[in-house]
């Protein structure tokens, strides 16, 4: 049999760990459930991306949590919370509804962008659904083009593009 005095200390150990375990939870900004999917370094690497051919997408959610019968893409952005969120990083956590709902079976009824300070509920509601949807058209419809316009005009997306040392509609004083 067990002492008192080891059952007590095992007793707040567990109370512990189990505080500890929760911080680190609420920490990540990831809702309580099960991590189902996750294309993370701090996970495990994915072995393939998810694909949809009904809406001709391939993508990797940064996670996708489980909880009952509710899944949650969870998109993982660097940086602090804009207000309010990206129009594309709207879009893009709507193109991982998109998977999900083919991936699970199921339609996402929200999913989560995590910035460092601040965790964004994003409903998955048929506007949403319906732009996304629309913008996969145009996109296709882009594709079929040889040359398309830049669709901005902030210097800073032109520095973080990946093929600006190509473009010939650089903002002026963006270099390749």
């Amino acid at each position: 049999m067990i002492p008192l005095g080891s059952a007590l200390a095992l007793i707040l150990i567990g109370i512990l760990v189990l505080w500890i375990s929760r911080r680190i939870q609420r920490a990540t900004g990831l809702p309580t459930g099960r991590v189902v999917y996750a294309d993370t370094s701090q996970w495990q690497r994915t072995e393939s991306p998810m694909i949809s051919q009904r809406w001709r997408l391939v993508g990797r959610p940064d996670y996708v949590v489980s909880r009952g019968r509710e899944v949650i893409p969870v998109e993982v952005k660097s940086g602090r919370r804009p207000d309010p969120p990206y129009k594309s990083h709207l879009l893009q956590l709507a193109a991982y509804c998109l998977l999900v709902e083919e991936w699970a079976g199921r339609r996402p009824s929200y999913g989560l962008l995590r910035y460092d300070d601040a965790v964004v509920e994003v409903p998955f509601d048929d506007a949403l659904r319906r732009r996304v949807i629309e913008m996969l058209a145009e996109m296709r419809r882009a594709a079929e083009y040889i040359d398309v316009p830049r669709s901005h005009d902030d210097p800073a997306r032109c520095r973080a593009c990946g093929v600006r040392y190509a473009c010939d509609q650089r903002l002026a004083g963006e270099t390749g």
